[in-house]
């Protein structure tokens, strides 16, 4: 088994090594620097963990799968998506971006992991997506832990769980998708969807000092140093890992440029408790 995974500031890399540690399975990162089609080639079972942003596949994820779906075409697929809050079909919409049996999906879940979104202003002063204190940060990593332990013992017992592919979900989903979106079956972003507008969307602040932070860890490249300014390069998929680790929190997105008042470290204060986190 195979787990392949995008997480932005380790809420799906938690998920994802869990559950990796739990099967036995190899874990890998779509940033890592691998062969991923001979990995993939390798593997019977492939497991796929990601956050989900406005009810849809990562655009960066979507642009692995596409580099690489002939090698998964055939596969047993495992789907897990991270979310703050309920996502609809988070999980169902992965198999859009596949032919119809192009895969056998033999479990798809979604786990509720902490807010990090921390600049914008409905999400990070309400007691449901607020900045999350480190007891519910705590609480919501055992209560992840406990959810993929139990998964695991459903695949290794054949038992096959579908969350998201009912029409409830997929129509749930919609509502947020299509706008984010568009399409679920495109791997690029509709022209006028709001993941398409917000591509440009980061504005760098004057108190940043180029330390070149975001430059290394941008997903996507997103940002250059140029002559000592950092410039984006309208590229972000607000992700929110600049966000959340600029030491100047100076670094805003999503189109609201309100500078964050905390930033969410979650991820990485649980270090100490579980040994599975890169620290970016």
């Amino acid at each position: 088994m195979l787990t392949l995974y995008f997480s932005a500031t380790g809420n799906s890399e938690f998920v994802a090594r869990v559950f990796s540690k739990q099967m036995g399975a190899v874990c890998l990162s779509i940033e890592d620097n691998a062969n991923f089609m001979q990995t993939i080639n390798a593997h019977d079972t492939i497991a796929f963990c990601y956050p989900i942003y406005g009810s849809r596949v990562p655009r960066n994820m979507r642009e692995f799968v596409a580099k690489h779906r002939c090698a998964i075409n055939g596969k047993k697929i495992i789907i897990f998506a991270t979310q703050g809050a309920f996502s609809g079909d988070g999980a169902r919409v992965f198999t859009d971006m596949f032919e119809r049996g192009a895969m056998k999906v033999i479990y798809a879940e979604h786990i509720k992991m902490p807010n990090n979104i921390c600049n914008t202003p409905i999400l990070r002063n309400t007691p449901i997506l607020g900045e999350p204190s480190d007891e519910t940060v705590r609480q919501q990593f055992k209560k992840a832990e406990a959810k993929i332990i139990r998964i695991c013992k459903d695949i290794k017992n054949g038992i096959v769980k579908k969350r998201g592919f009912a029409i409830f979900a997929k129509l749930i989903g919609n509502i947020q998708g299509l706008a984010w979106q568009g399409s679920s079956k495109n791997i690029a972003p509709a022209k006028l969807s709001a993941e398409g507008m917000v591509k440009k969307s980061v504005r760098i602040h004057k108190n940043c000092t180029a330390c070149n932070l975001c430059v290394n860890i941008c997903p996507v490249k997103n940002f250059r140093n140029e002559n000592g300014t950092i410039i984006p390069q309208g590229n972000c998929i607000i992700c929110y890992r600049c966000v959340n680790r600029c030491p100047q929190k100076a670094v805003t997105a999503m189109g609201i440029h309100l500078r964050p008042r905390w930033q969410y470290k979650g991820a990485l204060q649980r270090e100490d408790a579980y040994n599975v986190h890169r620290v970016y």
